[in-house]
């Protein structure tokens, strides 16, 4: 959906100074998620955004954005090169070996639309810039980044027609990291991937939980290794959305997510003892068939 410019930018840490990165009171009630337990992560605030780097993986644990629908601004992403962050070492990224000359997207994980706010086009135009460092971006087959309006579309639905007036949302999303990911060119490439939306209904917080799932797309790249994936050619778009409980994507992830698992909005969530991975996810066709257990017309 993204596709980039590939000049090389070269950044010194001070261009990034001052960032605030994602405030965890955004919506009033402070929302944060816990680093990983027993992982070396690293925090990199950027304009209403951070991310949590892992350096085994060279991707993001899980990045935080804050989305104001009221202030966003309509800003072109032609001509915005990816770079990589200077305030970690190079070799704790992927950067762009690994998506040159092939059908690999950089996928953004901070939506770029989603970023792009403020109350000065300054504001929203750095903000544009910073979800282009390689931080934000994680492997994606190209049928899967240019074909994912449903994925990507969920966070502005919930943001039109849940939240409250205030139109604030806030946005955890990551990969999934599996046993059998396939490694390409020395870095993972997630099968899976994860997004929380948090925001305020009828003055309390509210959540839900999604994983979207790459697999069968991979099956039409060469050089990627494919285990369990079948061989048949995949029409574009055959990648497969899902509404989940919270506290699954806490245990396929490792992140603590108590707080939203409290307040997730999927009814079925409530009545779960304990984690349940994949034996009562929902599968979304359109927005309409998100499960909010709320009139959204009220």
């Amino acid at each position: 959906m993204d596709e980039p410019t590939t000049a090389a930018v070269t950044l010194a840490a001070s261009d990034l100074a001052g960032r605030a990165g994602y405030d965890p009171a955004f919506l009033g009630p402070a929302v944060a998620v816990a680093p990983l337990a027993g992982v070396k992560t690293v925090l990199l605030p950027y304009t209403h955004f951070s991310v949590l780097m892992r350096a085994d993986k060279r991707l993001a644990a899980v990045t935080a954005l804050a989305m104001d629908g009221t202030k966003l601004i309509d800003l072109a992403r032609e001509g915005i090169p990816w770079r990589l962050d200077p305030r970690i070492p190079a070799d704790q990224q992927t950067g762009e070996q690994v998506y040159a000359r092939n059908d690999i997207d950089r996928g953004h994980l901070v939506r770029r639309a989603s970023a792009v706010w403020g109350d000065t086009k300054a504001e929203a135009a750095q903000a544009n810039e910073d979800t282009f460092h390689y931080t934000n971006a994680a492997p994606q087959a190209a049928k899967f980044n240019q074909g994912a309006e449903l994925w990507l579309g969920l966070e502005s639905y919930l943001q039109e027609n849940a939240a409250d007036n205030s139109r604030k949302i806030t946005v955890f999303t990551g990969p999934i990291f599996e046993p059998n990911d396939p490694i390409y060119r020395g870095v993972d490439i997630p099968l899976k991937f994860f997004k929380v939306a948090v925001f305020l209904y009828q003055g309390q917080l509210a959540a839900t939980g999604y994983v979207v799932d790459q697999t069968a797309v991979l099956a039409d790249l060469p050089d990627v290794p494919k285990p369990g994936v079948t061989q048949e050619p995949v029409p574009p778009g055959q990648f497969r959305t899902f509404q989940v409980p919270i506290r699954d994507i806490a245990a396929l992830t490792g992140l603590d997510l108590e707080q939203l698992v409290a307040v997730d909005r999927m009814p079925i969530a409530a009545a779960l003892p304990s984690a349940r991975v994949a034996s009562t996810w929902r599968e979304l066709h359109s927005p309409e068939d998100l499960d909010l257990d709320f009139d959204l017309g009220g």
